[in-house]
């Protein structure tokens, strides 16, 4: 590990880079889309709990790994400095070797890897094309010749591969099959997942446009991008309203709304704002609504389940 001159703070507080370098407020878009996908068998009298805990893990792991990547070649392609806001900041800030981001990030997808054949091993080797697939969108966001990430399609891939598709695969190695009903649970949660990614890029607007990336806020223009964001969160919980009003699950889903006033200020956070330091907020409320909102919609499922 090379050191800057700021060799106190790094050694004294460590634990806390490394923390930062994973990002932790990213990881609900992998923690919530396992946990629902569990549930969604669970309702089907499916449940291994060591197969819950492993593919758990890799999520994580690829989700962490994944922000890694990011830190890594948005300082390779020059985008990030000492004030660059909701970074790790493990290079540009604290001395560390870009290559031991990269080494650490590749290790991570490894574990995720030795973790993968034990799931295929236990359910399906059909699960190692789609995972292979997962992990390569995840490299391929901020690697390779054109990074998903200059592009207006990153909502839509990471919310596909790193939501929908998630639970998908949480759901199937627990019972061997993919229903409608977790395909169409599954929608709202992929949505907000994406909508994770709309948010940091609304915050990054400003740098991605001088540095050429044509996402997906500077495609649309702020204004217009907020108010897509808003108009997702509000399908989001429609569909929850179409699920019940369909008999496809029990009115206890709806208690995913209590995450609605999240959805409300993140929105608002967003508008007449242009500094990323004071959007910080409202992309932080953008990801806890996907937490809450997830974690809410698991709690109905269960309790739907319940004797009552």
């Amino acid at each position: 590990m090379q050191l800057n001159n700021n060799l106190q703070p790094l050694r004294k507080h460590s634990w806390t880079i490394w923390w930062e370098l994973i990002r932790p407020h990213t990881l609900t878009a992998a923690f919530v889309p396992v946990l629902l996908g569990t549930v969604l068998a669970n309702l089907e009298g499916k449940m291994n709990f060591s197969l819950f805990i492993v593919m758990m893990v890799a999520s994580l792991l690829i989700q962490a790994a994944t922000n890694l990547f990011n830190e890594y070649y948005d300082y390779q392609r020059g985008l990030d400095t000492e004030k660059s806001i909701g970074i790790g900041g493990g290079i540009v800030r604290h001395g560390m070797k870009p290559q031991l981001i990269m080494t650490l990030a590749l290790s991570m997808y490894g574990i995720s890897l030795i973790l993968g054949i034990y799931i295929c091993a236990s359910s399906s080797w059909w699960l190692a094309a789609v995972g292979l697939v997962c992990m390569a969108v995840g490299y391929l966001y901020t690697g390779g010749p054109l990074p998903i990430s200059s592009t207006p399609f990153g909502e839509l891939l990471s919310g596909l591969f790193m939501g929908f598709l998630i639970i998908l695969i949480a759901f199937f190695i627990q019972t061997g099959y993919v229903s409608s009903k977790a395909t169409l649970v599954a929608v709202p949660s992929g949505i907000l997942v994406g909508l994770i990614n709309l948010g940091n890029n609304l915050r990054d607007h400003d740098g991605d446009k001088a540095n050429g990336r044509k996402t997906l806020p500077i495609v649309l223009g702020p204004k217009k991008a907020i108010g897509f964001l808003g108009i997702m969160f509000a399908f989001s919980y429609l569909w929850l309203v179409g699920l019940v009003v369909r008999g496809i699950v029990t009115p206890w889903i709806l208690l995913a709304f209590l995450s609605m006033p999240k959805a409300i200020c993140a929105t608002k956070g967003f508008m007449g704002k242009r500094e990323p330091i004071a959007l910080m907020p409202a992309m932080k409320l953008t990801a806890q609504t996907n937490t809450f909102f997830g974690l809410l919609m698991a709690i109905g499922l269960i309790f739907s389940k319940l004797p009552f």
